[in-house]
């Protein structure tokens, strides 16, 4: 059977950029992979920073948005369906950040899938810079996506202090218990800078499982976490960077947690333009599309819009 992962967390949090890690190794070891890009936006941009991974071992697939949830779901098994005869060892899923987990596993569970599938991890990405305070339908969201992990994993660790993970640690615990989950992290949280993770961490990561759980399922309107698409802007990815920082110091803006897309630099270079909250990251890349996306809980669009303009 083929082994199937899901690699979710919350908006922002750096699910491409950890998959590209985890990919990356499974490769290394000789694993024949797929990749799904399962994201209700209408440009993934995801898909794109995840094409220097494509090649013989390494297929990418996308699921699109423009579709509810219920289409969305039987596009996906559609596409695992077709996928599970390509001789995958493994299938990554990168579903969206206001991904429902239970789908997932609804999903594995039907025929023909589970047949041909074999649920193996559920790795959750958590921020390591995570904000103490947030609003209460992404605490919910924060411990949805964590409560059937079998491993989470703190980002940013390199950028963070010991204390400010131990922070999130208690955050993530206090947003468990306000869903009535009784589960525990001990001994599941990677906080490691992951440029130094270690062939054992990734053996623990292969290894770690799943959570079956039970929590308060809530239920709320997916159009507060939005991501706004802003094409052909005529600026360097210098000038982009610099000017998505000042959308996410703005309050007037909403609520902003990432800023990502591409644009050329100086020299004609495209460059991947990456914007959180205290870090600004520009990364050649060997193809780019004039595109920005800013992603937030009710970003509003207008005052954003000032920022691009001429």
């Amino acid at each position: 059977m083929i082994k199937i992962d899901l690699i979710t967390g919350f908006l922002g949090a750096g699910k491409t950029t950890f998959i590209k890690k985890y990919a990356s190794y499974l490769l290394k070891q000789g694993q024949n992979i797929g990749i799904i890009e399962n994201d209700f936006g209408a440009v993934n941009v995801d898909m794109m920073l995840l094409k220097e991974l494509e090649g013989e071992n390494c297929e990418l697939e996308m699921i699109a948005g423009g579709c509810d949830r219920e289409t969305h779901r039987r596009r996906f098994k559609t596409k695992l369906i077709a996928m599970g005869m390509c001789g995958y060892d493994r299938v990554i899923v990168e579903p969206s950040g206001i991904f429902d987990v239970d789908e997932f596993f609804d999903t594995l569970y039907e025929e023909p899938l589970d047949r041909w599938y074999e649920i193996g991890n559920v790795i959750a990405v958590v921020d390591g810079g995570l904000e103490e305070k947030l609003s209460d339908q992404a605490e919910y969201l924060l411990a949805s996506e964590a409560a059937s992990a079998g491993c989470v994993v703190l980002s940013r660790c390199d950028e963070v202090s010991e204390e400010q993970k131990r922070a999130v640690t208690e955050h993530l615990e206090r947003a468990i218990e306000n869903v009535r989950c009784r589960r525990t992290f001990e001994g599941e949280i990677l906080s490691k800078d992951w440029e130094k993770l270690t062939d054992q961490d990734y053996d623990r990561l292969l290894k770690c499982g799943y959570h079956s759980t039970a929590y308060e399922k809530k239920h709320f309107s997916e159009e507060k976490f939005t991501s706004l698409y802003f094409m052909n802007l005529s600026f360097t990815a210098e000038e982009l960077a610099c000017r998505a920082e000042k959308i996410m110091a703005e309050p007037e803006c909403g609520s902003v947690f990432r800023i990502k897309g591409f644009g050329k630099n100086r020299e004609g270079q495209w460059m991947e333009v990456n914007v959180a909250r205290g870090k600004v990251t520009l990364r050649p890349i060997s193809e780019g599309q004039e595109v920005l996306i800013v992603i937030g809980e009710n970003p509003v669009k207008e005052k954003i819009e000032v920022y691009f303009a001429e």
